[in-house]
């Protein structure tokens, strides 16, 4: 038989484990997008060096 305690010890690390998982993965997509961000800010700066480098060109 399960004791109270063992009950309540095994949930409370259930639930620890689902936080930490929970939070890792959320850490995970903040950086991801945080990636993609800098990556769109980089893209775009360039896209529009080109187009000033075009425009003198012409």
């Amino acid at each position: 038989m399960v004791s109270a305690k063992q009950l309540a010890d095994f949930g409370y690390k259930t639930f620890s484990g689902s936080m930490m998982l929970l939070t890792l993965y959320g850490g995970y997509l903040c950086s991801l997008r945080a990636y993609r961000y800098f990556q769109n800010k980089s893209a775009m700066k360039q896209l529009e060096q080109q187009e000033i480098v075009s425009a003198i060109k012409d």
